[in-house]
């Protein structure tokens, strides 16, 4: 029997990279699977591949009205969410000098308001059913404040702070656990999909992107955090870890280091050299 037999499983971004990533690890342990994103096909083709039974719920993250219909359709399908993963989001890699102010307001919703909106309206939910586990994909640049990610940035740190919050009101009284992963670079669409300063998808990847961890080991991690009830889970390794630990050890030293990097990387940017 997986460890996950008799669960279900909410994964908002399902249709690729760590979603989709996630879907096979949790149904591969036992657990159903909602599987939400915007392309119908390519959650059917996510689907089609699990070996347990799948809700294929497709939405767009930020059509507030139309969530709490969504909420109703998967909490009827299989009586409860046991899990929820906010996973959907973009990136972004633009200076903050160049961007137009809408990047910042699009990106913001995507990324912090509309994880907030789907988590709050399960609270309740989640209460009269006894409990839940609630996982929130943010990232090392909501720790650490990396160059061209200014919105970002302030989506990721602000989903932090949200759910931190959140775990000290419901974690004791509701037995709803909070995990926060801050993943570094995975090997997804992440840079291909980014916002750039109109607003536009960047259509081209990082070679630190591309270089990766694979989505897959993210997952096996993540499931292991569900598991073990972690509050926090940084997925990285190098310099990104050492940084997102530098953070709270020598902020200083950290902050010197990334002003450096900020100016080497802006003035390539301004040169023209977006490689």
């Amino acid at each position: 029997m997986g460890q996950f037999e008799g669960k279900t499983v909410w994964i908002t971004g399902a249709s690729s990279g760590i979603g989709e990533a996630l879907a096979h690890a949790f149904a591969h342990a036992g657990a159903k699977t909602i599987l939400s994103g915007r392309r119908i096909d390519a959650l059917k083709s996510v689907a089609d591949k699990l070996p347990t039974e799948s809700l294929l719920l497709p939405f767009e993250v930020t059509d507030y009205d139309a969530l709490p219909d969504k909420v109703s359709e998967a909490w009827e399908w299989a009586g409860a969410v046991d899990i929820l993963v906010n996973n959907a989001g973009v990136s972004q890699r633009s200076l903050a000098i160049n961007t137009d102010p809408q990047v910042y307001t699009d990106l913001i919703n995507i990324d912090l308001i509309a994880p907030i909106w789907l988590t709050q309206l399960q609270l309740q939910k989640m209460v009269a059913a006894g409990g839940a586990h609630i996982v929130a994909i943010s990232s090392v640049a909501g720790r650490i404040g990396p160059p061209l990610r200014t919105a970002y940035a302030a989506a990721k740190h602000g989903l932090i702070g949200y759910m931190d919050s959140l775990r000290t009101e419901v974690s004791v009284r509701h037995n709803i656990h909070v995990t926060n992963v801050l993943p570094g670079s995975v090997a997804t669409n992440v840079s291909r999909n980014a916002l750039t300063a109109d607003g536009s998808s960047r259509g081209k990847s990082d070679a630190n992107i591309d270089g990766g961890d694979d989505p897959a080991d993210l997952a096996r991690d993540i499931l292991q955090a569900v598991i073990d009830k972690t509050p926090e889970l940084i997925f990285a390794k190098g310099t990104e870890l050492q940084a997102a630990q530098a953070r709270q050890s020598d902020p200083d030293a950290l902050f010197e280091m990334m002003n450096q990097m900020g100016a080497q990387i802006a003035e390539r940017y301004e040169s023209g050299d977006t490689s």
